[in-house]
């Protein structure tokens, strides 16, 4: 089954290829991490061969929750190297900017000769999977090396769990190679355990979501600690609209919400941020073209105020501090439907929040905002113009929805030590750690 997986790979491999060569071509993306895909890691990230804990995140999001235990794990086993890999660019820009890690580079190709020469410059003990990262040879190899091998942060969405069950005998056979898998919710463990896990290595520990979230910091000699903030000094009566990780098809709806704010607020301000970083110029023509003054935040000058009406976010890693300038947010993916965004990174600062009707990426987390009057809702895009206009001229709806947001931010933390509790079962060290709690059968 290895041999016919990893032939299919190939095939697929092939012909999505002349996607990546202009990807290559046209955007640079792909080309800088070529050889750390193939496996061709620099000596210098592990020259005195040190055992190491190889943690796996795709992209940003996923890097960012890792922030939630890098910290601890630097300090539970300092003789082991703490090693983070990224599947995109975006997320090697984030990861880079994590000060724990001792080295950053790009996963590689799940070929058995690649993951050969990975694993010997990297020698980890523990290889960690963030949410459902689960790749088949690589952790056929771990466990031939005796490596410990394990998910964090686990979910198997609505959308995904039938597309597995198709493949169940062999995505049994992989899962047998995960020593622990530390899943987000009961829902999803029992999904796991559908599939073929064992469950007495399912441990249900929460979100780390809730644990990774950076709280805000205080204002030191009278400016802010985050610089992203001090591009934005803005005037406190100015209404503000945050719309983030929007996808195509979305910030036109954006866009003329906006327009009727702007009939009642002349002097607001959209911040767009675009979830694809190629997508840039393309939102920038779609706002001249409503007729609004725009400007990139890459150009806006330090300690002032954005003189435009709308400004493209066009920076890394910088979106969920400037969620805290929000008067309303607006977190996208939602609208048109490639299943939401992270909500939590606008609650944690009190923001209300405004989502469409496809939120299954994110469906635990959104029925208990729902639940709990956290998150408005809608269903369509007439029903998120009229939503947002009302909710800029409504304070006290504003300050409920945002009040109960961050109380369910403080509620629902604790995933952080569970998870912790899971590593020290699979690599014991000398501190006390908290027991997690184990999935009820």
């Amino acid at each position: 089954m290895y041999f016919i997986y990893s032939l299919l790979t190939l095939v697929a491999f092939i012909v999505i290829s002349p996607y990546f060569v202009y990807q290559a071509i046209r955007y640079q993306k792909y080309v800088g991490g070529l050889r750390q895909r193939l496996g061709f890691l620099p000596i210098t990230l592990n020259v005195d061969g040190d055992e190491s804990i190889w943690i796996h995140a795709v992209s940003v999001g996923e890097t960012l929750t890792t922030r939630a235990l890098v910290a601890d794990l630097k300090s539970r086993y300092p003789r082991l190297r703490l090693y983070l890999s990224t599947t995109t660019m975006t997320g090697q820009d984030v990861a880079r900017k994590i000060p724990q890690l001792d080295g950053v580079f790009y996963f590689p190709f799940d070929w058995s000769f690649i993951v050969r020469r990975t694993l010997r410059i990297v020698r980890p003990r523990l290889f960690v999977m963030v949410e459902t990262e689960i790749w088949p040879n690589i952790l056929r190899l771990c466990q031939d090396r005796k490596v410990k091998t394990m998910v964090i942060n686990g979910r198997i969405s609505a959308r995904s769990y039938p597309r597995y069950r198709l493949v169940r005998p062999f995505f049994r056979r992989v899962l047998r190679d995960i020593d622990r898998f530390c899943m987000q919710s009961e829902e999803s463990a029992r999904r796991l355990i559908d599939l073929g896990a064992d469950p007495s290595r399912v441990t249900v520990t929460g979100s780390l979501k809730f644990d990774s979230l950076q709280l805000p910091l205080p204002v030191a000699h009278g400016k802010p600690r985050e610089r992203v903030l001090r591009y934005f000094q803005l005037n406190p009566s100015r209404v503000v609209l945050v719309a983030g990780s929007t996808m195509k098809g979305e910030e036109g709806a954006v866009l003329r919400a906006f327009a009727r704010v702007k009939s009642i607020s002349p002097g607001a301000l959209l911040i767009v941020a675009p979830r694809h970083t190629p997508r840039f110029d393309e939102v920038e023509a779609m706002a001249r073209e409503e007729g609004f003054s725009v400007a990139r935040r890459s150009n806006l000058r330090i300690d002032d105020e954005p003189r435009a009406d709308v400004v493209v976010l066009d920076t890394i890693g910088e979106l969920a501090q400037v969620y805290q300038l929000a008067t309303a947010v607006f977190v996208g993916g939602s609208l048109a439907d490639f299943g939401g965004h992270n909500i939590l990174e606008p609650a944690v600062f009190g923001k209300p929040i405004v989502v469409g009707p496809h939120m299954h990426n994110f469906k635990e987390i959104a029925e208990i905002f729902l639940s709990n009057d956290a998150v408005i809702q809608v269903q369509n895009e007439r029903e998120f113009e009229e939503t947002v206009r009302n909710l800029m001229t409504d304070p006290v709806r504003r300050a409920r929805l945002g009040a109960a947001a961050r109380a369910l931010i403080d509620a629902n933390r604790g995933a952080k030590d569970k998870t912790l509790a899971v590593i020290d079962e699979l690599l014991p060290h000398r501190g006390t750690v908290v027991r997690p709690f184990r999935l009820a059968h």
